[in-house]
């Protein structure tokens, strides 16, 4: 080997060595999300939070006090797979000539479907 090519050996094994070095003195870092930075900052974050909470708990709330479990026309139990929609609420029957008998008179049922209470 030349002396040229021994350099040159030498200088990329040294630029090796210090990017390595460099990347391990940088570390890995992991970005975090930005703290909130006054106090009022943080109570408004969990306040936020505690909200949602309040309203997923409440959305579950009505959703079970309004499932419809059973037919409004013959009383069984329903069929999810056959339905209506009426005043943008989703109504279920038991059997496809109940939906039928729905369609034909609405008003005549509403009473037996809790979505339609209040």
């Amino acid at each position: 080997m030349n002396n040229k090519t021994k350099q040159f050996e030498m200088v990329v094994l040294l630029a090796g060595l210090l990017i390595v070095g460099l990347i391990a003195l940088n570390g890995c870092k992991k970005s975090e999300p930005a703290s909130p930075e006054t106090p009022a900052e943080r109570m408004q974050e969990m306040q936020g939070h505690e909200q949602m909470a309040m309203m997923d708990e409440s959305a579950e709330a009505v959703a079970t006090v309004v499932e419809q479990t059973t037919c409004p026309v013959m009383g069984g139990a329903i069929n999810k797979a056959i339905f209506t929609e009426y005043k943008g609420k989703k109504v279920y029957f038991c059997c496809s000539p109940c939906k039928e008998k729905f369609e034909e008179e609405p008003e005549k049922y509403i009473a037996k479907l809790p979505q339609f209470k209040q």
